[in-house]
């Protein structure tokens, strides 16, 4: 079974984001969803609630399942039998980071990253900038799933 890992903090899912995972999902037997939980952080979104939206933004792919982890991601993907990890990029300064994650992950475990160019109508997309205009009233509901756009208007007052 060829199988996938798609890392972030997800804080919120967006958009971009999902369509990384729905096309990694047509090339991939199984692909999961890995949600950062990282301790040091305080996100807008608690772990179970990304966790939550996660499941709810995927629920129409059926080889798509959720996780958790913390600690380093190759860990988690001998853990679980997992080949391949999917990121997207968004741009040139993406790579360089991704690059040296990638190169760093095969060194480490033997894990292999496939990076996914993102889809022009997403390459400024982010998180951080969702929460950030969904913070001051702005419209999000074209970045985010319908689930996160009721999170983010629930927690953040977004519109």
């Amino acid at each position: 079974m060829r199988r996938a890992v798609c890392p972030g903090s997800f804080d919120p899912i967006t958009n971009g984001h999902l369509d990384v995972i729905e096309r990694a999902s047509g090339l991939f037997d199984e692909v999961t969803i890995a949600v950062l939980a990282n301790s040091s952080k305080t996100g807008l979104f608690t772990i179970e609630e990304r966790i939550s939206m996660a499941k709810d933004a995927a629920a129409h792919l059926s080889n798509v399942r959720v996780d958790t982890w913390s600690g380093l991601l190759v860990d988690y993907c001998k853990t679980q039998d997992i080949k391949a990890i999917v990121k997207g990029l968004r741009a040139v300064s993406d790579f360089d980071y991704e690059l040296q994650m990638a190169q760093m992950n095969l060194q480490l475990k033997g894990v292999d990253t496939l990076l996914m160019a993102t889809k022009p109508a997403y390459s400024f997309l982010s998180s951080s900038l969702v929460r950030e205009i969904a913070r001051y009233g702005g419209d999000v509901s074209a970045l985010v799933p319908a689930g996160v756009l009721k999170a983010l208007k629930s927690k953040a007052g977004g519109n």
